[in-house]
C-alpha cells in the first residue's frame, strides 16, 4: 500500500492520521465531560479532578499536533477523485463538513491550551515544556472567554464529526460504495471523473457555521461574568506614621508539581519606623482581608472551610517589630491565620530616599501550621512562599 494519495486512494500516512484523530477525540470528549461533572468539594475530589484534567489537557496538546501534522500533509497530497461528482449538493455539504472539522481540530485543542495558559494552577500539562504560550497573559477575563470559545468549538466539533460519521455510514449502507472502505488500510480505491467542488464555498459556509456558533454562544451569555468576583471585607482605615501608597502582598503555593501565584487585593499596614533608632527601629501591624485573594484557576476552592475558611476567618494579622540585620532588616513577630498564631520572622530589603521607601521581602510558611488544607501533600505541597513589596512615604 502506498504511502502517499493517489488519484483514486488514500494513501497509509493520510489513513493513520485519520484513525489517530478519531482515537483522540473518542478519548478527549468523554475525559472532559467526566472531569467536568466530577465534585470538588474536598482537597481529595480536587486531586481526582485534576488529575483528569491533566489527562485531558496532554491529549488535547497532543490532538493539535497531529492535526497540524495533519493538515500540512493533506496540503502536500492530492486528494482522490470524488465517487459522484454529478452530486454537487452533497459535494458541497461534504467539503463543508471537512472544513468545519479540520478548523476545528485546531480551533478547539489550541482554545483549551491557551485558557490553561492563561489561568493559574489547577491542572497541568503533562509534559516537561512548561505551561505557559508566549503573548498569552494570566488573566482571569481572557482566561474565561478563551474557556467559552473552547466550548463553543467543541460543540462545533461534535456537530461537524456527527455530520461526517453519518455521511460515511450512509455512504457504505446505502449508497453502497467505496467511501469507507478506501479510508480504511486495505486496497480499495475509486473515483470518478468530474468537476470537484470548489473550495471557496464551502470554506464560506464553514466560517459561518462558527459565526453562527460565536453568536448563539454571545447570546446565551457564555462571555459574561468572567471578571473576579472575590469580595473583600470593609477594612478599617489605619493610623500609621507612613502612608503606603502602593504595594503587592502574593503567594506562591506548589499544586500538582506546578507553581500558583496569587495575590490579596485588600490589606492595611500600620508602619512606625525611626531610620535613626538603635534596637527596635519600629513595628508593623498589616491586617489582611482573605476573601480578596485570587489564586487563579483555585480561588474558590482556597476560600472554602477546609483551606482559607474566609466566611468565618475573614481576616489574617502580621504584627511585628522592625529590626537591622548585618544584610538588610527584618519583622520579627506573629502571622495569625484562622487563629493560629505563628512566629515568624519576615527579611526585607529597604531604600530609603528621604520622606520615601521603598521595601521588599518574603518568607516561606507551613500552611499546616494554621490549619489550612490537608495533612498530605497529595494536591498541594507544603511549603508556601509569602513575597511582600510597597512604597510608602513619611
Amino acid at each position: 500500500m502506498s504511502l502517499a494519495n493517489t488519484a483514486t486512494r488514500y494513501g497509509s500516512i493520510t489513513k493513520t492520521f485519520h484513525w489517530l484523530t478519531a482515537l483522540l477525540i473518542l478519548a478527549l470528549i468523554p475525559t472532559g465531560i467526566i472531569a467536568n461533572g466530577m465534585p470538588f468539594d474536598t482537597p481529595e475530589d480536587l486531586a481526582d479532578k485534576a488529575r483528569l484534567f491533566s489527562i485531558h489537557k496532554t491529549l488535547g496538546v497532543t490532538l493539535f499536533t497531529v492535526a497540524v501534522l495533519r493538515i500540512v500533509w493533506a496540503l502536500t497530497q492530492p486528494k482522490p477523485a470524488p465517487l459522484h461528482p454529478d452530486r454537487r449538493g452533497e459535494q458541497f455539504l461534504a467539503a463543508t463538513a471537512h472544513w468545519l472539522l479540520y478548523g476545528s481540530l485546531i480551533l478547539v485543542p489550541l482554545s483549551g491550551w491557551i485558557h490553561h495558559a492563561a489561568t493559574e494552577g489547577f491542572a497541568p500539562i503533562l509534559w516537561p515544556f512548561g505551561q505557559n504560550l508566549p503573548f498569552v497573559p494570566k488573566s482571569e477575563t481572557f482566561a474565561g472567554i478563551t474557556a467559552s470559545l473552547h466550548i463553543i468549538f467543541e460543540r462545533v466539533l461534535v456537530v461537524a464529526l456527527l455530520l461526517h460519521i453519518a455521511g460515511a455510514l450512509k455512504h457504505h449502507f446505502l449508497d453502497r460504495d467505496v467511501t469507507l472502505k478506501r479510508m480504511w488500510f486495505g486496497t480499495e480505491e475509486g473515483g470518478s471523473d468530474g468537476a470537484k467542488p470548489g473550495k471557496l464555498a464551502p470554506l464560506a459556509g464553514a466560517l459561518t457555521a462558527w459565526v453562527v456558533a460565536i453568536g448563539i454562544g454571545a447570546s446565551l451569555g457564555l462571555f459574561q461574568g468572567h471578571e473576579s468576583t472575590s469580595q473583600a471585607v470593609a477594612l478599617a482605615e489605619v493610623d500609621s506614621d507612613w502612608q503606603v501608597e502602593s504595594g503587592t502582598l502574593a503567594i506562591t503555593v506548589n499544586q500538582l508539581g506546578s507553581d500558583v501565584g496569587g495575590r490579596f487585593n485588600d490589606w492595611t499596614a500600620a508602619i512606625t519606623f525611626d531610620e535613626t533608632a538603635e534596637g527596635v527601629m519600629g513595628n508593623v501591624e498589616v491586617t489582611i482581608a482573605i476573601p480578596s485573594l485570587t489564586l487563579g484557576s483555585v480561588t474558590a476552592e482556597a476560600l472554602k472551610p477546609e483551606y482559607f475558611n474566609a466566611e468565618a476567618h475573614p481576616t489574617a494579622t502580621f504584627t511585628a517589630d522592625i529590626t537591622r540585620t548585618d544584610t538588610g532588616y527584618v519583622a520579627t513577630g506573629d502571622l495569625t491565620i484562622k487563629e493560629s498564631s505563628v512566629p515568624v520572622e519576615l527579611p526585607f530589603d529597604l531604600r530609603l530616599d528621604g520622606d520615601r521607601a521603598e521595601m521588599t521581602g518574603g518568607l516561606t510558611v507551613d500552611r499546616r501550621d494554621f490549619g489550612i488544607g490537608p495533612e498530605a501533600e497529595s494536591s498541594v505541597k507544603h511549603p508556601v512562599e509569602i513575597s511582600v513589596g510597597l512604597t510608602a512615604t513619611r
